[in-house]
């Protein structure tokens, strides 16, 4: 048997054990951050499309809903944040400048 091929041999079957041993990458949840809606009124969608904004919207969140984002984990895209409405418990986008009172609850 060729040298190269005996090496390419030894060089897979030390391997395996390290294959076996390993596990999955996880990432860790992001809770996000508690915040309420500041604004009279603020639309809540679905998701984002970069190329023509908001898509889906869900129902219109009033002033004090309670909601949650992570601010620098979560995305804002051209001012749309991506939010968690803890009422019925789903996630959307709505206008980052709606998201205030921080921790307040």
């Amino acid at each position: 048997m060729p040298v190269t091929r005996r090496l390419g041999i030894v060089a897979a079957a030390a391997a395996i054990p390290l294959l076996t041993l390993s596990t999955p990458a996880q990432a860790d949840p992001v809770v996000p951050d508690h915040a309420i809606i500041v604004c009279a009124s603020a639309s809540f969608y679905d998701n984002y499309d970069s190329s023509t904004g908001p898509v889906g919207l869900k129902r219109t969140l009033a002033y004090g809903d309670k909601v949650g984002h992570t601010r620098g984990a979560h995305p804002v895209y051209n001012g749309w944040a991506a939010t968690f409405d803890f009422g019925p418990n789903d996630w959307g986008y709505v206008r980052y400048e709606c998201l205030g009172g921080w921790g307040s609850w």
